[in-house]
């Protein structure tokens, strides 16, 4: 099944560079004599945005992608610190944090751009773009409930998210931080939402171990530093395919839905090449490759990876963007005070 899906990756990627239309020839035309493009992503873990820089590569010979992976809130303090020095890096910046888009806008620091292939994005998706085109969802996936197999048997894991505020979790819970995560920060949003603020002061008495970017709580449920954690779905799945003894819990309250737009800053270095990335992640040939790494693909007609749940399967929430751009710094010291961190 697996030598199937990735032949059929391998010849989309073909059959795609063979025939470009000719907005996509002319902006490619244009890429050629530009800088490499570089790109500031808090979407995907090192290895995906390596396989999308080098996907992109390959559909567009002569180009190059280079990418900077680190979490939402230092991707986005570079970026600041970028334009304060008047030295643009990035043509591209993915975030899993919406509020940043609402500030850049605010500045004037995005280029509004419709990208051709938008049309072709799944239906559920669209509502969560720009309505002045200056930033587009790109990548989406799922924060669930995670738990180390091994450890915790299937009938004892956590089912709903108040469960991982059970005692017996104490000392075994695995969370990031919503200063450094965009994920974690739209997490802590949701569960105030839902529960309110006592739900981090109960969590806070099981002593959860804090990590920085949502997949650190990978490494701890690994590492048996701790069994269970409110974590990323995708990069968990990935280390279950690498034989680690991991699984993942759709929570009955629903799994959060996570949302991360891309945009072109105003200032890209290569502005072109900076279209072209974006036509790129948003056409089958990027679903391909996010979907091998399980993330959820946001075009139509792309198949889910083996053995993955497809997106309309699955319960999700989402906390509205206003609700997110309003509460992410607010539950960011809030957070801090509970947890000492």
């Amino acid at each position: 099944m697996k030598k199937l899906f990735a032949g059929w990756v391998i010849a989309l990627v073909g059959a795609a560079h063979a025939q470009m239309a000719p907005w996509e020839k002319q902006l490619y035309d244009a890429a050629k004599n530009e800088k490499p493009i570089t790109v500031y992503t808090a979407h995907y873990n090192t290895d995906e945005a390596q396989a999308l820089c080098g996907a992109f590569e390959k559909k567009y010979a002569g180009l190059k992608c280079n990418f900077v992976r680190t979490t939402a809130q230092v991707a986005f303090q570079r970026f600041q610190q970028d334009i304060a020095a008047n030295a643009p890096v990035a043509s591209i910046f993915s975030s899993t944090d919406v509020g940043h888009y609402g500030e850049l806008k605010k500045k004037g620091l995005l280029m509004p751009y419709t990208p051709h292939n938008a049309a072709n994005m799944v239906d559920s998706l669209k509502a969560y773009n720009d309505k002045d085109g200056q930033y587009w969802v790109t990548a989406a996936a799922l924060m669930l409930l995670t738990y180390n197999t091994a450890e915790v048997k299937e009938s004892e894991a956590p089912k709903n998210w108040p469960d991982l505020l059970d005692p017996k979790w104490k000392g075994k819970v695995s969370i990031g931080h919503p200063a450094y995560s965009g994920y974690v920060g739209t997490w802590v949003v949701l569960m105030n939402k839902l529960y309110g603020w006592d739900y981090f002061k109960k969590l806070e008495k099981n002593q959860p171990q804090i990590g920085r970017s949502v997949n650190d709580t990978v490494t701890m449920l690994n590492s048996k530093e701790r069994v269970v954690a409110a974590g990323p779905e995708a990069t968990t799945l990935l280390s279950k395919d690498k034989g680690n003894p991991l699984a993942v819990v759709y929570p009955t309250d629903g799994a959060l839905l996570m949302v991360s737009p891309s945009g072109i800053p105003k200032n890209a270095p290569s502005p072109n090449a900076a279209k072209l990335y974006m036509e790129f992640l948003l056409s089958k040939e990027a679903g391909a490759v996010q979907v091998q790494s399980h993330s959820l693909a946001v075009m139509k007609g792309v198949p889910p990876a083996p053995g993955a749940k497809a997106l309309e399967q699955i319960k999700v929430v989402r906390p509205t963007e206003d609700e997110i751009i309003k509460g992410i710094p607010e539950v960011k010291e809030k957070f801090r005070d509970t947890f000492g961190v």
